[in-house]
């Protein structure tokens, strides 16, 4: 069943009002995000794991280093990524206030 309503010119202003009513509604789905909740605690998640395992490799890479398995440059280029890779939030927050953004 298709609902018609009687006057075409009608349809314009019940368009437009339906489109201020869901414009109204938006900064309510701002100001609740499931999504920022679970996306934080898979962070902290990931981070609680992967802390232990960066930690460890660090550890190999250096035993291999000393005893020439390895060259020094990977194991430097390894800390370097993951010195990147954990303190990406710091570097973010320290460029945006460089620029003042």
């Amino acid at each position: 069943m298709v609902f018609r309503h009687p006057d075409p010119r009608r349809r314009g202003w019940c368009a437009a009002l339906a489109a201020v009513l869901f414009s109204v509604s938006l900064p309510a789905f701002s100001q609740t995000s499931p999504f920022l909740t679970g996306a934080t605690a898979l962070q902290a998640n990931i981070l609680a794991w992967l802390t232990p395992i960066a930690i460890i490799l660090v550890m190999a890479l250096g035993a291999m280093a000393m005893a020439n398995r390895i060259s020094w440059a990977w194991c430097i280029a390894a800390i370097l990524g993951i010195a990147i890779a954990f303190g990406a939030p710091q570097i973010v927050t320290w460029v945006r206030g460089m620029f003042g953004v």
